[in-house]
């Protein structure tokens, strides 16, 4: 009975797939067989001939390791051949092997001396294939195996144990590695001691108690472009004597700059717009007046400053009559009388685009101002 997991101990023979006498090939299903968690199929590892089915259909709790059948190889004569006997030694043959150990090496009554001082030990687990070959490589019996002290993880018997048992390597061989491998298996922080907290300077602790000011904001750009204000004054008064309409200049500022915004290029997308896109909140229709300018007058000329004429420190002395105070005229330009501003506060990363809106509202108020007598929705 084959071992289909590290845990299995016996089995149930569910069918046999092949009768006494067949040929099959490698890789074949010979037999099924259940486990207390599974069905599995057994493959054939070479070509074959069954020679003897031994536990037939339905057998079960068949321990791990008994023969369940007999085999032979390709092109065999299976009526020819005798069937071999049994590997595991019967009673008798324990018995006959127990009074002949006078014949037996000296290592092996070295063995089975230490065998006797030993107690038994009930395997818990199936043994591995390299124990298992050792075992029967040497002729143990069943009951020198549960004489052998495990020291693999979990009770498991190793190679090492068989080898000490028989006295190829030391006795304490075993033990010592398995002692090795426990303590390593864990950490040791039993050296370890926890350093003593150092005091914090004041005057870093401070420093990071007191929260990081933030940098004010980039003071706004203000934009001024002169503009002269001739032919809107003439269309003023053409309006005014014709339709008898009043229309002020804000108006014509208001139109040319709504005239300008639906023509200008969109702004610089930001990080802001870029995740409103993201978040889907750039479909929200935006105000068709992106800048809004202010027409400024020229500021008028300061008023000239008195200049006071030094006196001799003779006149001083002398007594004689303080001059009267000269003013000094310095010639001032008078301001024009189109001299005025198209004025707009932007912020400083918008100043080329500000600066392009003002040169086109310009344009319109300086060469085309008959465009803005009319809004866009045709009314005065």
């Amino acid at each position: 009975m084959p071992a289909l997991s590290p845990t299995m101990t016996e089995g149930n023979i569910a069918s046999w797939k092949v009768k006494d006498g067949q040929t099959y090939s490698a890789g074949d299903v010979l037999l099924e067989i259940e486990t207390d968690k599974a069905t599995m199929d057994v493959e054939a590892q070479e070509d074959g001939v069954m020679m003897k089915i031994l536990s037939g259909d339905g057998s079960k709790a068949v321990q791990v390791g008994k023969r369940i059948a007999v085999i032979a190889d390709a092109g065999d004569d299976v009526a020819a051949l005798e069937m071999p006997a049994d590997e595991q030694p019967s009673p008798s043959a324990k018995q006959e092997k127990s009074n002949d150990s006078s014949a037996s090496p000296p290592r092996e009554t070295s063995s089975s001396s230490k065998a006797e001082r030993n107690e038994a030990v009930e395997q818990k687990y199936p043994l591995m294939p390299a124990v298992e070959h050792l075992v029967r490589q040497h002729g143990l019996a069943e009951d020198d195996v549960r004489r052998i002290k495990p020291t693999g993880p979990n009770g498991r018997l190793l190679k090492g144990d068989v080898l000490a048992f028989l006295g190829t390597i030391k006795p304490e061989a075993p033990s010592s590695i398995s002692d090795r491998f426990a303590t390593l298996s864990r950490l040791d922080l039993s050296g370890i001691k926890v350093a003593a907290t150092k005091p914090k300077d004041q005057a870093k602790a401070s420093s990071q108690d007191t929260p990081a000011k933030t940098p004010p904001p980039p003071p706004p750009l203000e934009i001024n472009i002169p503009v002269s204000l001739t032919n809107v004054l003439e269309m003023q008064k053409r309006i005014r004597t014709t339709l008898g309409v009043a229309m002020p200049l804000s108006t014509f500022v208001h139109r040319a700059a709504n005239m300008v915004n639906d023509q200008l290029p969109p702004a610089t997308r930001s990080q802001a717009d870029l995740f409103d896109q993201i978040l889907g909140l750039d479909k929200a229709k935006r105000s068709r007046r992106a800048y809004e300018p202010e027409l400024a007058s020229a500021p008028l000329p300061a008023a000239p400053r008195a200049e006071k004429v030094a006196f001799d420190i003779i006149d001083e002395l002398a007594g004689s009559a303080r001059r009267p105070v000269q003013i000094k005229h310095v010639a001032q330009p008078l301001p024009s009388e189109d001299a005025s501003f198209l004025k707009l506060v932007v912020a400083k990363e918008e100043g080329q685009r500000a600066r392009a809106f003002l040169e086109r509202c310009k344009w319109f108020l300086e060469t085309d101002p008959g465009r803005l007598v009319l809004s866009q929705d045709g009314s005065l």
